[in-house]
């Protein structure tokens, strides 16, 4: 997909669910690395990331664009456009807009490498973090057993 072609995707979806023309800029930007797109406030354009086409196909990008459409036609508007916004969330349901893009296999990689496991040493209970836990600080949530840092071999 080109920009030409998303430009009119845009245009389109903005039509055929808000009832309101498109009049600005959509594009993709390669830069994008944690989010699908992003609608910007300064000059009212939208980019998305290409990454998710190319992972997870044409209906991921549509739902990327109902969602930044709904920043854009509620900012114009001069309602909440932010994410914690009422206005927001209910036309986000009204145009079955998602809340959240699909995450990238390449996030969830480095998810799943960067967990860090402890084990209880009396109940044997795994626990999986993301982040460092105080073992000097912290005990087992069950049995208030000691816990220790665990390599899964």
């Amino acid at each position: 997909m080109t920009d030409e072609q998303l430009q009119v995707l845009t245009e389109k979806l903005s039509i055929e669910y808000f009832g309101k023309p498109f009049k600005h800029m959509a594009y993709f930007n390669s830069r994008l690395r944690t989010t699908g797109g992003r609608y910007l406030l300064s000059n009212h354009h939208i980019e998305v990331n290409r990454k998710y086409f190319v992972e997870h196909g044409y209906e991921e990008i549509v739902g990327i664009i109902k969602h930044e459409l709904c920043h854009y036609h509620l900012h114009i508007e001069g309602k909440g456009y932010k994410h914690g916004d009422a206005d927001f969330r209910q036309l986000l349901k009204k145009v079955g807009a998602p809340r959240h893009c699909s995450p990238l296999m390449e996030t969830m990689e480095k998810v799943k490498v960067n967990l860090r496991m402890y084990i209880c040493s009396k109940c044997k209970t795994i626990y999986k973090r993301k982040r460092r836990v105080n073992i000097n600080r912290y005990v087992c949530g069950k049995c208030e057993g000691k816990l220790k840092e665990y390599h899964d071999k």
